[in-house]
């Protein structure tokens, strides 16, 4: 027999590596490594299909002035928490290059991929009884991380998904993500290595971090620590929990410290419900092929009842179905917590069968594989249309050019190529608002949720009454004369000065029967 796993899972007879898993491994290396190639593809092209143009805004802001950059979308004088020392630091790098908003994204998005590739792979590894077995699992848990997902593509901030990174490898989000599964890889080994104080020091750091590079994917990483601990055996003994409070006061102290914006602040909501109910829609189209890393969590579970990926699936199982219940959709941003367990699982439980390793008989080892290979194959044909973000459609493989894809969004450079960096623009346009600010204009109205801006609703209430068709022309002018509005940018055929108004000059036509005017009287 094997000796006892320094963290305390029940080992299984230690057996020569059968020929068999090598091919296996290799191919699961190739296609990590295709998949890696294509999302550099993506960090060269930034496809823009969401929040890219808020993260735009906030180096923007944050180039113009470090210290004091106001709102990152309308002009006041607010803080906010997309400045955290992530967006700062990509700032500071600006200024001392020279390089423009959109290269230093690049330059975040291949920075989140590197930190978010050898962090699961870290984590992985922890759950290694051998190097073979290790080399086994990390690209199959690569590979699950970015395909087992369900039948249509689904993206949003902070899941680690093929078409969700194809779109947000840039976000802070990401990058947090990769800073999280570092985390709990190196709590394993501080738990199992016997770490000192400065250790535990140094991965309290590392959470407040997160909590402050991205607050809801903080939410996973406090989670992935909680399972951790709870499935570390032995537990910590009287030493142990000191060095572990001591950490938890640095996680503690360090968004507390945070010049840029009230951490405390963001813990009574900011209207987000709304905006994240539809995390819960579709979700058996979304997730069904999670479902077979569920059943491979159970067994690790059946094995060991406090197996860390059990115990954390469990955890983000519990927060997401309460955020339902009452109605805090945004908890579903721990959804993460779920998804990451069973990949991860499946990975194991099928580098381990493919070792003739694992419960089970001999058909039950030949069989995970094959289901694997299977549900894979299917996560592959589902995020398949992001090829089109970096191909064109005659050079996408046949078979693959009816994969559904999430569609990008129009482009703005025939408006800003006219619009001054800290110009205010009209407009209620849903595409416009989310992505002129990414150039430095601002926007009357805030895109986003703000719970900084304490005249939001005020903004939103003006900008739709500019758009009213009862309202009057004095009424207008005067919305324009109160937020120093420069610009409009409308739909031909909509209400709000006409065109042909004296007040504007008509700057610019674009797609889609969208027009820029400048105000040039009120």
């Amino acid at each position: 027999m094997s000796p006892p796993t320094a963290l305390g899972a029940p080992p299984f007879p230690r057996v020569r590596m059968p020929r068999r898993a090598g091919l296996p491994r290799r191919t699961a290396a190739v296609a990590v490594l295709l998949l890696g190639a294509l999302l550099l593809l993506m960090v060269v092209r930034l496809p823009w299909s969401g929040d890219l143009g808020m993260h735009a805004a906030v180096l923007e802001r944050l180039r113009a002035d470090p210290v004091h950059p106001g709102n990152p979308l309308v002009d006041e004088d607010t803080p906010s928490p997309y400045y955290s020392p992530w967006t700062v630091a990509l700032a500071l790098v600006a200024r001392a290059t020279g390089w423009g908003t959109f290269g230093v994204l690049r330059l975040a998005g291949l920075a989140g991929l590197a930190l978010l590739g050898t962090g699961l792979a870290a984590f992985t590894r922890t759950f290694g009884w051998t190097s073979g077995g290790a080399r086994t699992a990390v690209p199959l848990a690569l590979l699950c991380g970015l395909l087992l997902y369900g039948v249509v593509p689904f993206a949003w901030s902070g899941m680690p998904g093929l078409a969700s990174l194809s779109l947000t490898l840039a976000y802070p989000g990401t990058f947090a993500l990769g800073l999280s599964c570092w985390l709990w890889a190196l709590l394993r080994r501080a738990r199992t290595a016997g770490w000192g104080l400065p250790g535990h020091l140094g991965l309290g750091f590392l959470l407040g971090s997160v909590l402050l590079v991205h607050q809801f994917t903080g939410v996973v990483a406090v989670l992935g620590v909680l399972a951790v601990l709870l499935g570390t055996r032995p537990g910590p003994a009287g030493a142990g929990w000191a060095r572990l409070a001591a950490g938890g006061v640095v996680a503690l102290v360090l968004p507390l410290c945070w010049p840029y914006y009230s951490f405390p602040a963001l813990l009574g909501g900011g209207g987000l419900d709304p905006v994240h109910r539809a995390l819960y829609g579709r979700a058996t189209e979304r997730f069904c092929l999670v479902a077979v890393g569920v059943v491979a969590l159970g067994a690790r579970w059946w094995r060991d009842r406090r197996d860390p990926l059990a115990l954390f699936f469990g955890l983000g199982a519990t927060v997401v179905a309460a955020g339902w219940v009452s109605g805090h959709y945004e908890w579903g941003r721990a959804l993460p917590a779920m998804l990451i367990p069973a990949q991860l699982a499946l990975a194991i439980e099928t580098a381990e069968a493919l070792e003739g390793r694992g419960a089970g008989g001999e058909r039950l080892r030949r069989g995970v594989p094959v289901v694997t290979v299977a549900a894979l194959l299917a996560g592959v044909w589902a995020q398949a249309g992001v090829l089109s973000y970096v191909l064109r459609r005659d050079a996408v493989p046949p078979g693959l050019r009816e994969a559904p894809v999430i569609a990008l969004w129009p482009r703005f450079g025939w408006a800003v190529a006219h619009v001054p960096k800290g110009a205010t623009v009209m407009t209620d346009d849903y595409y416009a608002l989310r992505t002129l600010p990414a150039y430095g204009p601002y926007t009357v109205a805030p895109a986003y949720p703000d719970l900084f801006l304490p005249d939001e609703k005020r903004r939103r209430d003006a900008t739709r009454r500019y758009f009213a068709p009862a309202t009057s022309r004095a009424e207008r002018l005067g919305i324009l004369k109160e937020y120093g509005v420069r610009w409009v940018l409308q739909k031909n055929g909509t209400a709000g000065l006409a065109p042909g108004d004296p007040a504007l000059r008509k700057a610019a036509q674009g797609p889609g029967g969208r027009v820029l005017l400048e105000v040039v009287g009120r």
